[in-house]
């Protein structure tokens, strides 16, 4: 059986910005690294190359919290009274420019597109408390699909990004509201069709784990969850990938082995057409909790800073490496989240490629 493919990602775009280039993001800055977007394009082309350089296989634009409200609440000199929907089309295309620009050509590039509560001051995608107008499947699916909008008019989308990444999903209702809003994206009704072009590209949906057991912010079940991710009965278009990111490393090998033995019992239930990419993106920190009031990464109290066992990148490379050794995924993607550095990503891929005789899809390694 031919082993599993590995791929790279990036890791975590707005701490690289704020510890490597010194951006202070505050309260006036709502769309936090997209803000680059309308104020410095040149200090986010240079965070984004360093993990260009890395070289990773797949790119995430700096489109996180891309929404119709957050540009609203973005005042500058030039949009005293905030960017209005019709102003927004130009920072995406420059957001897919830059990544165009600064990508090796095998490199593939990722929209990023986070959840209705990255858009929420503060952020609630590590809670998932949403307010009353968007805690339902259909409330949420209007808000996707009105955001989804806004990247109808960047010229020629379908053709230059390969992926559409919906990260750090924290409730079950949104992994459905997102499962049918790629059934509008391809759907061939013109009244059904939200970006038609974009229907057809892939897809990964990445959920978060923020707390000590296996379960979402709403409560629900990894096997909840991976139903919800994969099953036919909510969507005849499934995810390319299902992932992990925004969680601390340490709980990455029990949800693996969770997400496996779910998907296996969708398998054997009939409801599942194929098995899937796993998508691996971890926090890169280092004990450090964010604070959604502050914006700030602290440490609790009472926790001392992380010295001792295993680095992150050997961590890492070991949950990749056993999920790859009991051959269930199509690919295997890996990269960081919030505080994980270019440098980080490099020993990543330097200790997987040390250990693991990778069958790249894109890049064979640094100096082959």
């Amino acid at each position: 059986m031919a082993e599993t493919p590995i791929q790279f990602l990036d890791g975590g775009l707005g701490t690289s910005l704020e510890d490597k280039y010194n951006v202070h993001f505050t309260e006036a800055m709502p769309l936090w690294s997209s803000h680059l977007l309308l104020s410095d394009h040149d200090t986010l082309k240079s965070c984004q190359r360093d993990f260009a350089e890395v070289p990773v296989d797949i790119l995430l634009t700096a489109t996180y919290q891309v929404s119709v409200e957050g540009f609203q609440r973005t005042q500058t000199d030039s949009f005293p009274r905030g960017v209005s929907p019709d102003d927004i089309p130009p920072f995406i295309d420059a957001a897919v420019s830059i990544v165009e620009q600064i990508k090796r050509p095998a490199t593939q590039i990722a929209l990023s597109l986070g959840p209705y509560g990255a858009m929420m001051r503060p952020s609630q995608e590590y809670s998932g408390a949403y307010d009353d107008e968007h805690n339902s499947v259909d409330k949420l699916l209007r808000w996707h699909a009105d955001r989804m909008r806004l990247f109808t008019h960047t010229p020629r989308l379908n053709s230059r990004v390969d992926f559409l990444a919906f990260e750090t999903v924290p409730r079950l209702d949104e992994i459905v509201a997102i499962r049918k809003l790629t059934m509008m994206l391809g759907s061939e009704s013109p009244a059904d069709a939200v970006a038609d072009p974009l229907g057809r590209m892939r897809y990964w949906i990445s959920c978060v784990f923020p707390g000590t057991g296996q379960a979402l912010p709403d409560g629900s079940s990894v096997g909840q969850v991976v139903r919800a991710l994969l099953s036919l009965e909510h969507s005849g278009n499934p995810p390319w990938g299902i992932g992990i990111n925004c969680t601390k490393i340490e709980r990455l090998p029990q949800l693996v082995k969770a997400y496996e033995e779910s998907v296996r019992l969708l398998e054997e239930k009939g409801q599942l057409q194929s098995w899937p990419s796993l998508l691996l993106y971890p926090d890169g920190t280092n004990g450090e909790v964010y604070d959604t009031a502050s914006k700030t990464w602290k440490h609790p109290t009472g926790l001392k800073q992380i010295a001792e066992g295993s680095s992150w990148e050997e961590q890492l490379n070991d949950v990749v490496t056993k999920a790859r050794s009991r051959g269930c995924w199509s690919s295997i993607v890996v990269g960081g989240c919030c505080k994980a550095t270019h440098e980080d990503i490099s020993r990543l891929r330097a200790q997987v490629t040390r250990h693991t005789s990778v069958e790249y899809a894109l890049h064979p390694p640094t100096g082959a």
